[in-house]
């Protein structure tokens, strides 16, 4: 109920950016009580919304910034992470790359981000490129885990349902997830999803993991063959708040990566559970569907772990590890 509020609420200041609502109209519109209002409206101040509150006239989303910068990024990180290292670039290679750069340097760099708005080298799974042009959102977490990494699905996991619902939050726009680290919104892949790890020499042990998040937010510059398969997050909304949004709740579902809370979100918004897929097994160069045989399955769900479960057509049955596979559903690339 109070996530529901809350996002209700979200939705109406968004819409009204720059004026005041006052919480007896907020509360007669959503048909809660102004404590229910408030507790939202305090809850999204700890998200770190900027929400403005005036006697005698309410509340005010101030008007949406047009620069991304480190400042305002940091205005909507919530207090718990606001202090957070925070590397803001106009042009990167990889975020990735420099993320293991600033990992190997430092000592405490649970928790900080790299953030660029064009990527040169940007790379996708399988070591392919990732169209990276400028006016985008490509972030690189860096997480010193305290989990078994035998889960480590369970980061990207985790991390698709992160973008999902700031998506969704910050600009209203349904999000789905095409198992396992890809991001859709009206039927196009808006975001793809990298993790990586970062050995100890001498350990020879995992000391850090460094999680890539690429997202459109606009096809402008795009070639034509990507446009046919790639969109974005369009639209009037506040970049830097879905930037703060990500990497909040990148770090808090990874806080708590045992608990699965955001198994519900993952399998909630899974746009392949219940879908008829093609499975295609080992490394292919641009097209799985040319270049190696792919078996017809039906996806039943994801498991505790984050695997896929299928069954194919035989009626044998199997949970899918990310890496091991490729997935294909008819009319998604």
């Amino acid at each position: 109920m109070a996530g529901r509020v809350r996002d209700a609420v979200l939705t109406k200041l968004q819409s009204t950016r720059g004026e005041y609502l006052s919480g007896e109209k907020l509360s007669v519109q959503l048909g809660v009580s102004r404590a229910a209002v408030w507790k939202a409206i305090r809850g999204l101040r700890e998200e770190g919304y900027p929400i403005e509150a005036v006697t005698n006239r309410g509340y005010l989303l101030p008007e949406i910034p047009e620069a991304i910068t480190e400042e305002e990024i940091r205005r909507y990180l919530p207090a718990r992470y606001r202090d957070n290292g925070l590397y803001l670039y106009d042009v990167v290679d990889s975020t990735n790359i420099r993320a293991r750069q600033i990992a190997a340097e430092g000592e405490q760099v649970h928790g900080s981000t790299v953030v660029a708005l064009q990527q040169t080298g940007g790379r996708g799974r399988l070591g392919r490129s990732f169209f990276s042009p400028k006016e985008g959102l490509y972030f690189s977490i860096i997480v010193k885990p305290d989990f078994d990494l035998r889960r480590s699905v369970l980061v990207t996991v985790a991390a698709a349902a992160a973008v999902a619902e700031a998506i969704e939050s910050v600009s209203g726009q349904e999000a789905q997830i095409k198992w396992v680290n890809d991001i859709y919104v009206g039927g196009k892949k808006v975001c793809g999803i990298l993790t990586e790890g970062i050995t100890d020499f001498e350990s020879g042990q995992i000391d850090h993991l460094v999680i890539g998040i690429g997202i459109n937010t606009t096809t402008k510059g795009f070639p034509k063959e990507l446009k046919d398969i790639a969109g974005a997050v369009e639209g009037e909304y506040s970049r830097p708040a879905l930037a703060a949004g990500v990497i909040t709740r990148v770090l808090d579902y990874l806080a708590h990566l045992e608990e699965r809370k955001y198994l519900m979100i993952y399998r909630r918004k899974s746009m392949l559970i219940g879908e008829d897929v093609r499975v295609y097994r080992g490394v292919y160069r641009q097209n799985p569907e040319a270049e190696m045989a792919g078996r017809p399955a039906r996806v039943a769900g994801i498991d505790e772990d984050g695997g896929l479960k299928v069954i194919y057509t035989d009626g044998t049955k199997e949970t899918l590890v990310t890496g091991e596979v490729t997935i294909r559903r008819s009319g998604v690339k």
